[in-house]
């Protein structure tokens, strides 16, 4: 090789040069040991994979009334029919059958609100990320819910709805022209010529009206309330995980720079409260969730379960989440901080501008590996009585028709828990390759 530098001929590497049968003899069969390792292999994918075929496919019984009849059928199949049977108890829980038509819509919505994110041409896609986080939740809370709105549900519902439409707009014309929203406004109301400050008053006006609008077309919204008791399946799986995401990053990166801070009372609190929550399990936690959050909440308020376990799971992971974060400013050279504090930025200015930006882009794998656990650990509330996909998992073999099936509706989780989380990892890594951290540092 070194020769061949020093003559300027590069030849690529063997085991890439060549056809498709080259590949396979310097890779699988490049000497004897290789070449049983190589066949020893292929004889387990066989075994493994020959036996999952029969008992899934082959064999097993797709119509069945009940387990018996499975058996009667053929007793070395899998018996699909009661998974069939379950299955949409495996994704909506005891949601009322009637009223399911509100989660798929809550699914809809926030896939189109987040989906400009996704799209080239696209602006302020920061802000869209944002509003998700911090106005769907109410939106979501809303259909999920239902029953009285208050007058702070009525606002924020409000508020929701109009950036839902602001985002969906914004997404459209980034498409179809580059351009965003307001721009659109603005030139479409012959409105260039004028002062940022009149623009920003007229885009005000609008958004206003907009929201007046929406308020008072939703006041006679109304939806049957639904107990959180009848949240379960993967449903619950998702609202639990999806509001741990979402609150994890930015509550660990709220720790992680109260820890790196220097006033010692913000650095200490900040650092006791993560070392408390990491050194306890997560289900010591949401025990103690259940039992002492009431204790610390004033006479006549009450917070119901799901919400008490809601509020442990964020917390706990937002702990985790700080040291990946912290991890990641730490990687980040001190020559960063000086050439944002040599260009006359603050604080505020210098972490939110050069700092955090590259912190989480170096450890953009650390945090999605987080995320992925976060999805898997909230398994762990079945334990304590809410009807999570795993609980319901467990329950078809309770039931009288089906008592028994165990391996089936386990087989059907993992494969859920599987899809969900291989697209998280392959988003990840598109990610990486997007923004040019990882391998490309």
């Amino acid at each position: 090789m070194a020769e061949a530098i020093h003559t300027g001929e590069i030849r690529p590497p063997p085991t890439v040069q060549g056809t498709w049968f080259a590949w396979l003899r310097d890779n699988l069969f490049s000497s004897w040991v290789n070449t049983l390792l190589t066949f020893g292999a292929l004889y387990i994918i066989y075994f493994a994979v020959s036996g999952v075929w029969a008992w899934g496919i082959t064999n097993a019984v797709w119509e069945a009334e009940n387990r018996r009849v499975c058996f009667d059928i053929n007793p070395d199949g899998a018996c699909w029919a009661g998974v069939l049977a379950w299955f949409d108890n495996f994704i909506w829980g005891r949601y009322p059958r009637g009223e399911m038509w509100r989660i798929n819509l809550g699914a809809l919505l926030i896939v189109v609100w987040m989906v400009p994110i996704w799209l080239p041409g696209v602006k302020d896609k920061i802000y869209v990320g944002f509003s998700t986080v911090f106005l769907y939740p109410f939106l979501g809370f809303f259909l999920f819910a239902g029953g009285e709105k208050g007058l702070f549900l009525q606002v924020m519902l409000s508020l929701a709805i109009v950036v839902l439409i602001g985002n969906t707009l914004n997404g459209y014309h980034g498409v179809r022209s580059g351009r965003s929203l307001p721009e659109v406004v603005i030139a479409g109301l012959g409105m260039k010529a004028s002062s940022d400050k009149v623009q920003r008053k007229t885009l005000l006006a609008i958004f206003a009206a907009a929201f007046a609008l929406v308020f008072w077309a939703q006041m006679g919204w109304v939806l049957v309330s639904v107990e959180w008791n009848l949240w379960g399946g993967l449903f619950l799986t998702l609202v639990i995980s999806g509001i741990g995401i979402a609150f994890a990053l930015p509550g660990g990166i709220v720790l992680a720079m109260g820890r790196r801070s220097q006033l010692p009372v913000i650095r200490i609190l900040c650092t006791g409260f993560i070392e408390v929550f990491r050194s306890v399990p997560l289900i010591t936690i949401l025990f103690m969730a259940t039992t002492m959050f009431p204790l610390f909440l004033p006479e006549g308020f009450t917070l119901n379960k799901l919400v008490q376990v809601i509020v442990a799971v964020c917390l706990f992971n937002a702990c985790y989440m700080a040291e990946v974060v912290r991890a990641g400013l730490q990687a980040i050279p001190r020559g960063q901080y000086e050439a944002a504090m040599a260009m006359g930025l603050g604080y505020w200015k210098m972490m939110g501008l050069i700092i955090m930006p590259q912190a989480l882009k170096f450890m953009i794998p650390n945090i999605v590996g987080n995320f992925i656990g976060l999805l898997k650990d909230t398994t762990l509330v079945s334990i304590i009585g809410l009807f999570d996909v795993l609980n319901m998992l467990k329950a078809v073999s309770q039931d009288v028709p089906w008592r028994g099936l165990h391996k089936e509706p386990l087989v059907v989780g993992a494969a859920l828990f599987f899809v969900i989380c291989f697209a998280m990892s392959k988003y990840s890594r598109h990610l990486e390759e997007t923004l040019g951290g990882g391998t490309q540092r």
